[in-house]
């Protein structure tokens, strides 16, 4: 397995082992050039949220990913962890389905409109 594949298996891991809800994997090889792989994860509250970002970030450095950050420090309702070839969001329950993102990132993507 791939050393990104691991990542991934790993990030995932945090986030059902420190209770996120609805977690949710999207292979983005063949629809962006801007990542591998969106992970898509819900929290409890806004404390919850914060919590599972502070993880998936200790995670990511942990495996040397020194210029991952989180994005949203200041949203109570989501969270971006931006692990370079893993972004990692995550969410309220009603942010996320406000969203769709996995909806949107499922879809099939016609080639010419995969560079972003």
């Amino acid at each position: 397995m791939d050393k990104i594949l691991d990542l991934k298996t790993t990030i995932i891991k945090t986030l059902d082992f420190n209770k996120a809800h609805d977690i949710v994997s999207i292979d983005l090889k063949d629809k962006s050039s801007m990542a591998d792989y969106m992970i898509i994860a819900s929290g409890n509250s806004s404390r919850h949220i914060q919590s599972l970002s502070e993880q998936v970030l200790e995670k990511l450095k942990d495996n040397g990913l020194r210029e991952s950050r989180i994005e949203g420090k200041d949203s109570s309702e989501w969270k971006l962890v931006d692990g370079i070839d893993l972004i990692v969001h995550i969410f309220h329950p009603e942010k996320r389905k406000f969203y769709e993102l996995e909806k949107i990132w499922s879809e099939l993507i016609p080639k010419e409109k995969v560079i972003i």
